[in-house]
This record gives C-alpha cells, sequence and structure tokens, in this order.
C-alpha cells in the first residue's frame, strides 16, 4: 500500500532534503528510522529537494508499505525520529500517487530581520539595516508572474532542459517599522537555487545596485544569473504543498507565526 506522510523539519543540521555520501539529510534520518520501526529497507520519496539549511513547515513524501501493520505510525516515528522532524499525517493513498510528479504547486516563505535577534537566527535570515527602495522592490515582484523563463533566477541552468516554470502569486510583504520582510512565492516547479536568488535580486534592486529596468532586462534577454551568491538559507520556507487530489492545510508553527505583521 502507499502512504503519503505530511511532515515538517528544522533543516538547520541538515544538508538538505536528499540523501548524500557523508552529510546528514532528512531523508537518510527518515530512511535509518523506518529500517528501525520495520526491520527492513523502505525507501522514501519526497516532494522535492531543500538545500541545506533551509527548513519546512509542510512536507510530502511517500512510501510503499506490503505488508500490514497494527500499530500507529505517526506516534511510532515521532517517539524514534529528531525533536527536528515531526510527522503531522500519515495517509493511505492510490497506488501509483507520487508525492513528486502529482504535486501541481508549492509555496515558498522567506523572512528577513533587519535587526539582530538571538531567538530567531536558525529561522529569520538577518541582514544589516539598510535603506531600501521597497517600492521598486515590489515592481520587481510584479514581474515574476509576467514572465515564465527563469532561466536568470537559476543555479546551473545548463543542467536543464528548460528553464520554463508557472509563477501563480509572488507577493512582498514589508512590517510597519520596515524591519521585517515576507517574501512568498508558488509555482508549479521550482528551478535550483530559483526562490534565494529571487531574494537576492530583491536586494540588489531594494540596495540601488541593480536598476528594476537592468533586472527586467535580464528576463527579457534570458541572461545567465550574474549573481554569484543566494540569500541566507535559514530564512527560507518550503511552506505548501498542493495535490489535484489533496490539499492539507500549513499547521500553526514558527512558519506561520513568522508571518505575523506580514499579511
Amino acid at each position: 500500500m502507499r502512504y503519503f506522510l505530511h511532515i515538517a523539519y528544522d533543516g538547520s543540521k541538515y544538508c538538505g532534503w536528499q540523501r548524500q555520501a557523508d552529510v546528514m539529510s532528512v531523508q537518510e534520518v527518515l530512511e535509518k528510522t523506518l529500517l528501525r520501526i520495520f526491520k527492513k529497507e523502505v525507501p522514501v520519496w519526497g516532494c522535492g529537494r531543500t538545500d541545506s539549511g533551509v527548513h519546512a513547515s509542510q512536507y510530502m513524501l511517500h512510501i510503499n508499505l506490503y505488508e500490514a501493520y497494527d500499530f500507529d505510525l505517526k506516534f511510532r516515528l515521532n517517539k524514534n525520529l529528531p525533536d527536528d522532524i515531526a510527522v503531522h499525517d500519515v495517509l493511505i493513498m492510490k497506488d501509483g500517487q507520487h508525492a513528486r510528479f502529482d504535486a501541481s504547486s508549492r509555496t515558498y516563505d522567506y523572512f528577513i530581520n533587519f535587526y539582530k535577534d538571538p531567538f530567531l537566527r536558525r529561522y529569520c535570515s538577518e541582514y544589516d539595516p539598510q535603506d531600501l527602495d521597497f517600492e521598486a522592490m515590489h515592481k520587481v515582484v510584479a514581474l515574476f508572474t509576467q514572465y515564465n523563463d527563469f532561466k536568470t533566477i537559476c543555479r546551473q541552468a545548463h543542467l536543464y532542459d528548460n528553464t520554463i516554470c508557472k509563477v501563480t502569486h509572488a507577493q512582498l510583504f514589508v512590517s510597519e517599522d520596515k524591519k521585517r520582510l515576507r517574501f512568498t512565492i508558488t509555482a508549479n516547479r521550482f528551478l535550483r537555487g530559483m526562490v534565494r536568488l529571487c531574494v537576492a535580486f530583491l536586494l540588489e534592486v531594494g540596495r540601488g545596485d541593480m536598476s528594476y529596468e537592468e533586472f527586467e532586462e535580464l528576463f527579457i534577454n534570458k541572461t545567465v544569473s550574474p549573481l554569484n551568491q543566494t540569500a541566507l538559507p535559514n530564512g527560507l520556507y518550503l511552506s505548501k504543498v498542493n495535490y489535484p487530489y489533496l490539499d492539507i492545510p500549513e499547521l500553526e508553527g514558527m512558519c506561520s507565526s513568522l508571518r505575523n505583521g506580514l499579511n
């Protein structure tokens, strides 16, 4: 039988979602936990990759189990998983339904503080206080739904057959005191480093290091990204995964708390 697992994780200690040699990933921790519970290997298929240090307030994966079990799998997983990974739901699905390939859209949220906060340093990116042109930044965000080729906003674009993405929603929120920022984006797919590059470009325009017109020219000409560095990873959350047959609301947590004042 096929099961979807709805999980959340703090990505601070992990090299990302996907299993890699010699470093710890969320996928490896889950597979080792399932091995401990079922006494045999149970591969997991995730809804997508997240980079090292990136969090997920909603992440979907699927597993196949060929024998019935007579215990509370959600409870058993949470008892055996580390504190920075939580299982919210275990859902029986139809054979063939796929956590990655069936996802119709994903939403990411990115949070910035323009001040030092010792309690949020792992969960919200900190940048030095500066006068940003938020009006120009809002104009840049509007471009993300007007164009569909994101070659400019992709790390290693040459690795892709195409860099077409359908962004259905993108919005920038700034707190009243101008000390906090949230960028949110929804699309049918995301390229490597895409969201963090979006934020890096927003900051470039906001600081005046690049004009709105210069940024749009990159989009029009499908120029390979001139930026050498993406935005910091710790402010980024995968916050919503949608399927044609499944829509699970996000649970209250760090990501939803950070949205207070930024909605």
